[in-house]
């Protein structure tokens, strides 16, 4: 089965922005779209929210109305706006925990809205959603409610971003102890697409016993700094040399990687952070920092999951 990138759509504000940011994902990558609606007969706790329409799950579906009538609208809509990009659409019925888990499976990557705590707060992410992205291997890109094509590109002359305009860098958060080659493709992959630069970004800290002296003497802070920047220019060596098109920025920096993230967000297109894959089946698997990126970035959040 050909790979698709597939959107969960619900007619919440929310997967509408989830359904036009991959709309525009599927045509840079030349990519059928396929939507994805989910009925729960049994509906779970409103705390799964905001993945699901209530109405849709609690009312039965007449001509015209329901989740079928979201689906069609929704699709046609993206034919007339997304012209060339092929789409498909599919109503599954059961937990949506399960049902988009394993609609994941034959993606080359999964689409969910989530929602905006206000315009810069970033993401308030539901249960649903962290399910999906500790259960799935496929990346999983958040996408807020207030996103727009015009956000992911840089500012015109006059000051205003525009979607004639180039993009803004994609950021990777890359933790060079454990560098993964799949989570570093998709990035600039995820780059080279967009024609933009890669910003990758890295953290460190001075061990403890340094904390102390450096108050008193920077030298062997800038010691430190020089020799993470050198494991970090190690790290991407190989893969500006497949990848040479793809301007790279590298930045090691001192303190905590979520907020350098965070913060990078900002001006960026698109934010990238790994999750290694458990198997157990307790627990939602995402690791700290991207848990924070995901609720406090403002660019949509793409989360690859890696061994």
């Amino acid at each position: 089965m050909p790979r698709t990138v597939v959107v969960g759509l619900d007619g919440s504000p929310e997967s509408m922005a989830a359904t036009e940011w991959a709309a525009r994902e599927a045509r840079l990558r030349a990519l059928p779209l396929r939507l994805v609606n989910v009925w729960e007969l049994f509906p779970e706790p409103m705390g799964r929210a905001p993945m699901l329409d209530t109405e849709a799950r609690i009312e039965p579906e007449v001509p015209g109305t329901g989740p079928g009538r979201i689906l069609r609208e929704r699709s046609d809509g993206i034919r007339l706006r997304h012209p060339g990009v092929e789409v498909t659409t599919e109503q599954l019925t059961g937990r949506a925990t399960e049902a988009l888990v394993k609609a994941a499976e034959d993606a080359e990557l999964v689409v969910l809205g989530s929602r905006g705590v206000s315009g810069i707060a970033g993401f308030l992410l539901g249960s649903v959603g962290l399910h999906v992205i500790a259960h799935t291997e496929r990346p999983v890109v958040l996408v807020r409610a207030e996103e727009r094509a015009a956000d992911e590109h840089a500012p015109d002359p006059s000051g205003t971003p525009a979607d004639a305009a180039p993009f803004r860098p994609v950021v990777l958060g890359l933790d060079t102890a454990h560098p993964n080659g799949t989570l570093i493709r998709f990035a600039f992959e995820a780059a080279a697409l967009r024609e933009t630069a890669l910003r990758v970004v890295h953290d460190w800290s001075p061990p403890p016993h340094f904390v102390l002296g450096l108050r008193e003497d920077p030298e062997p802070a800038a010691d430190l700094g020089r020799e993470d920047a050198t494991a970090l220019a190690k790290v991407l060596s190989p893969w500006r040399r497949e990848f040479p098109a793809v301007e790279v920025i590298e930045e090691s920096r001192l303190g905590k990687a979520a907020d350098h993230l965070v913060d990078a967000s900002h001006t960026s297109s698109l934010v990238i952070v790994g999750r290694r894959i458990r198997h157990s089946p307790l627990g939602t698997h995402i690791g700290p920092i991207t848990h924070a990126v995901l609720h406090h970035a403002t660019a949509p959040v793409a989360v690859v999951a890696h061994d």
